[in-house]
């Protein structure tokens, strides 16, 4: 952006809240000074993500970057940090707003003057995430003349490693309209209340001090999110696209990069992809698709302990996922009695991961879900996400547990050896006997075809349970087209992506059967324990769960006849003949 752009100004008296019910009274007085409002405060929750580069780019410039989600979407905010003071002991600052992408970098959002300032500050450097804020905002408009304030009360949970750290509430009042005079009479009703005291920090600048990380500019960064700044519950994150990934001998990944010497502890090295080619012995293949999703699990390691950024687990369980895929795909091609303590590790670890991914998915949507709803019928649900939070705090643990153990540690070394050994383990095969990628991938690709064709017959009426038998067929087609994409050519990823489209379709099925079978658990065991509204809330939500399931039933079909078409099986011939 020119620096000649001339960039809004935000305008708004802001005061920390010392006494809720106090600060409470502005949402329904009819008279405030001058101001009058007439309408009832409307309640909305979102969360904040603040973001930055790996070296302060933002920050050095004098900015402070929020990525706000909420039921209505996705938007990026820049806020000046430095202020000025207005009228009655308003802050003003330059703010820039406008759409992004949960699940997509800056390159990808759509075009705004926000995101060209990020672009500008940032380049192509990978955003990091500062600190996470979760707001319950309840807010009105009220009016003196042509001049409109929106007040807001937010109370705030500031979060770190996935756990609520502290909490506050602030009353802010913001200048949509109007003189910025007239909020002199506001400041001078606000500061004489007790309830309230005058705050000219930002909630960010809050935060950061609550975590003790100091001023903005001076704290070390956290891990990159290569790209992405939001939790996503269904797309795999694909693989960092720069630098190559190792395997010390440690339990850290460190990265190679071209200005810097490799760590003298390196073992293996891992390039952007696989690299399976039409020629590998398929034990071999099998063992560079382990070996670099291997490197994809250990990275993720640090980031799990920790538990800052839910990512982490997410792309951890997607790295076993496929690493166990794999050994379905290549692993006849192994003695299995020496490769049995392979499989049985990723499964262990792939159980634990799993444990607390599930329940992440599942508090995401149900945050979404009452994002919108009256306060109250938001904090009747809290007993419902109250218990799956324990739930997931406990799994947590368990996962660490495991992660710490030292058979996870002497299992990881074991395997770690056998992914970078070539030849280890594999049966021996006759010179004539099938056994490279160009020679047995035909038949894979169409096994694992035919087993969702299978589903054609009854997938008009088919249950839940069916449904999801046929995502576990879809992924296995999917995965074992994507390990050899390469050898396959280029025409192999619109066939991948139709797989995808199924898959994520069915997910989101999934999701939402999982939802109501827990919901409609909790309201039986704990019917005792809930108040009517408590109740009804928690009872309104399974409702819509169980809407939502008809609903991605009912619409499965474009997404299946994309993979069951005349036009899919073709494609899928055209890719395999090529080999």
């Amino acid at each position: 952006m020119s620096p000649e752009v001339v960039r809004p100004i935000e305008t708004e008296l802001k005061y920390r809240v010392v006494d809720l019910a106090g600060a409470e009274r502005y949402l329904a007085a009819e008279q405030i000074g001058a101001f009058t409002g007439h309408t009832a405060a409307r309640a909305s929750q979102f969360e904040d993500r603040y973001v930055d580069t790996a070296d302060g780019a933002f920050a050095r410039a004098g900015f402070a970057v929020r990525v706000r989600q909420s039921g209505r979407g996705t938007v990026v905010s820049v806020k000046s940090l430095n202020r000025t003071e207005g009228a009655g002991g308003s802050i003003r600052r330059e703010e820039l707003e406008g759409p992004a992408d949960r699940t997509a970098g800056p390159l990808e959002w759509p075009a705004s003057d926000a995101r060209s300032l990020v672009l500008e500050l940032a380049g192509d450097a990978p955003l990091v995430e500062l600190v996470t804020i979760r707001q319950l905002r309840r807010k009105r408009i009220v009016r003196d003349g042509d001049t409109r304030v929106e007040l807001s009360l937010d109370e705030v949970d500031v979060v770190a490693r996935s756990r609520v750290v502290d909490r506050f509430v602030e009353l802010e009042a913001e200048l949509v309209k109007g003189a910025e005079e007239r909020l002199t009479g506001l400041a001078a009703v606000f500061s004489a209340d007790p309830a309230l005291a005058p705050e000219t920090g930002s909630k960010l600048e809050s935060a950061l001090a609550m975590l003790g990380a100091g001023p903005i500019g001076s704290r070390p960064a956290a891990a990159p999110t290569n790209g992405r700044i939001a939790v996503d519950d269904r797309t795999e994150t694909p693989p960092p696209a720069e630098h190559h990934e190792v395997v010390p001998s440690t339990s850290d990944v460190v990265e190679e990069r071209p200005d810097e010497a490799p760590a003298p502890d390196m073992h293996l090295v891992v390039g952007k992809t696989p690299g399976v080619t039409a020629d590998d012995h398929v034990a071999e293949a099998g063992r560079k698709v382990m070996r670099f999703h291997l490197a994809r699990m250990v990275a993720r390691e640090a980031g799990v302990r920790s538990g800052h950024e839910l990512e982490d687990v997410h792309a951890m369980r997607v790295a076993t996922r496929r690493q166990r895929a794999a050994w379905r795909v290549f692993g006849a091609a192994f003695r299995p009695g020496r490769t049995k303590r392979y499989r049985t590790g990723l499964r262990d670890v792939a159980a634990r991961l799993g444990a607390v991914r599930d329940l992440d998915v599942l508090l995401e949507a149900a945050d979404a879900y009452r994002a919108d709803l009256p306060v109250a019928e938001q904090r009747a649900m809290e007993p419902l996400l109250a218990d799956w939070r324990t739930h997931r705090d406990d799994a947590r643990v368990l996962l660490v547990r495991e992660l710490d153990s030292d058979g996870y540690r002497r299992w990881l070394d074991d395997y770690r050896d056998f992914v970078r050994t070539e030849g280890t383990a594999v049966l021996p095969v006759g010179a004539t006997e099938p056994h490279r990628i160009r020679d047995t991938t035909a038949s894979r690709v169409w096994t694992a075809y035919e087993h969702v064709r299978g589903y054609e017959p009854v997938l008009r009426w088919a249950d839940v349970e069916t449904l999801h038998e046929l995502r576990i067929a879809g992924k296995w087609l999917r995965y074992t087209l994507e390990f050899v994409r390469e050898a396959l050519g280029d025409d192999a990823a619109a066939l991948i992506a139709k797989v995808t489209a199924l898959q994520d379709h069915l997910g989101l099925l999934n999701d939402a059967s999982v939802a109501a079978s827990m919901a409609r658990t909790f309201l039986v065991e704990h019917a005792g324990d809930l108040s009517g509204l408590e109740s009804a809330a928690i009872g309104r939500y399974l409702v819509s769960r169980e809407r939502e399931i008809a609903r991605l039933r009912r619409s499965v079909g474009p997404t299946w006849r994309g993979v069951a078409g005349i036009g899919f099986r073709r494609g899928l011939g055209r890719v395999v003949a090529a080999l």
